[in-house]
């Protein structure tokens, strides 16, 4: 994990209760439903809860025992020290349970939609600039031609869609996967955002690689101990979908029994990448896929919808890598494609790159490369599917003479014969099934 400090500006501490703007209401309720579900009492539990820093916890501490929703215990906390210590009153444990039969959430406030829209402003994917150096390095597992470095480079840079397209095996799924490696910088994610009052988390730690700073690494301490505790540190974000993608799962998810919001996969991309693999597997047509897109592509701007149907725009600032092992003429129509900004062709590689490829994942694997059964595919195996060379070959005919290896019991090596049985299991006869 990269570990170098966020180049990004860093969404500033609130100073006031005024600055997290949100509505007090909003702000006491999460107090009291926080205090009830997590026994917390005292500040230095409650402020890293709500993510807030303890003069303002104390704050809200202060107006909800104005209100005679919250006192202070006549005794000190256990464990407290010298800190004094609070306790729901029987009204504010009345108000918690109201707030949280109308929304389960509790711990760290939320972030407006609208404080939201300002930190991917200062965070967005089109300013992390990217070197060719930087794409080479987190590709040099790969063996690429320059032309499609030459293409590949100015596409991420620039942030917006890439339809890679070509044969399968040809690592168009690892060509995204190291665009991914290669962003490498850090931005900030909200736990959860507000809108209208509704709370929309979005941090997910499937999705999200948040930063672990070293207390031993008092540059690095120093670097991030001021940025408002509701949003974490983390690495540019990457999701990657294949043919499990689904229209639904790009918008949002309402739990009713929490009664809170889940964000969609695109809204938790924000700031990284989103990756469609396997384009055309999906059980919704690529057409309908890409029209989803069309809004988020051209405008920057997602619509989502809440449970009472009230639409409303979130940023979209997303690197959106489509890839396919179909021809994009057969599955879009021309103003789909127009939409698509960078269209990159991933072919196989040449004998030459094969062979480069060949003796890589041999030296990986460690077993001794043999020139006469090298000689032996290329003379007589690949003439025979016209010599259509593809990245996935070298490794899966290794991985299948390892195999008969350690079945038969004898040390690791390539013969022909070998070479016959691993290419056997790389093709299905062209002959009918007798049922």
């Amino acid at each position: 994990m990269n570990m170098e400090a966020s180049t990004v500006l860093a969404p500033p501490v609130p100073r006031t209760l005024a600055e997290t703007r949100l509505l007090p209401v909003m702000v006491r309720d999460i107090l009291l439903k926080t205090m009830f579900r997590s026994n917390a009492a005292v500040i230095s539990e409650l402020g890293p809860r709500l993510c807030l820093p303890p003069a303002l916890t104390q704050e809200i501490i202060d107006a909800a025992r104005r209100e005679k929703l919250v006192e202070a215990m006549g005794t000190l906390h256990a464990g407290s020290g010298a800190e004094a210590s609070y306790q729901l009153t029987e009204a504010g444990k009345a108000r918690a349970l109201d707030a949280l039969s109308q929304s389960e959430y509790y711990g760290a406030l939320p972030i407006p939609l609208d404080v939201y829209r300002e930190q991917v402003a200062r965070q967005s994917i089109r300013n992390a600039a990217i070197t060719r150096q930087q794409l080479l390095s987190a590709m040099g597992h790969l063996i690429l031609p320059d032309k499609l470095i030459d293409n590949l480079g100015p596409a991420v840079g620039s942030g917006r869609s890439i339809l890679m397209y070509g044969p399968p095996g040809n690592g168009k799924s690892s060509i995204s996967n190291g665009i991914r490696d290669a962003l490498g910088d850090q931005i900030y994610v909200p736990r959860a955002i507000e809108y209208a009052g509704q709370v929309i988390t979005v941090y997910d730690p499937v999705v999200h690689s948040a930063v672990e700073i070293r207390p031993d690494d008092p540059a690095a301490l120093r670097r991030t101990a001021r940025f408002d505790a509701r949003y974490i540190l983390c690495q540019r974000p990457a999701v990657i979908t294949g043919g499990e993608l689904s229209l639904p799962m790009l918008d949002l998810t309402y739990n009713a029994n929490a009664r809170t919001y889940q964000a969609p996969l695109q809204l938790k991309s924000t700031g990284g990448i989103f990756i469609v693999d396997d384009l055309g597997r999906q059980e919704d047509h690529p057409q309908s896929i890409i029209n989803r897109w069309i809004v988020p592509l051209e405008e920057s701007k997602d619509i989502l919808a809440l449970q009472s149907g009230e639409k409303f725009e979130v940023p979209f600032d997303t690197l959106v890598i489509f890839s396919t092992n179909f021809h994009p003429n057969k599955i879009f129509d021309r103003a789909a494609l127009r939409r698509i900004f960078y269209k990159i062709r991933i072919d196989g590689p040449s004998q030459q790159d094969f062979l480069k490829i060949f003796a890589l994942v041999a030296k990986k694997k460690k077993i001794p490369l043999d020139e006469a059964t090298l000689m032996h595919l290329l003379k007589n195996k690949y003439p025979t599917i016209d010599n259509v060379y593809a990245n996935y070959q070298p490794v899966f005919l290794i991985d299948q003479m390892i195999s008969i290896c350690d079945f038969e019991g004898i040390p690791y090596q390539m013969t022909p014969e070998l070479a016959d049985r691993a290419w056997s299991n790389m093709f299905v006869e062209e002959s009918e099934v007798t049922h």
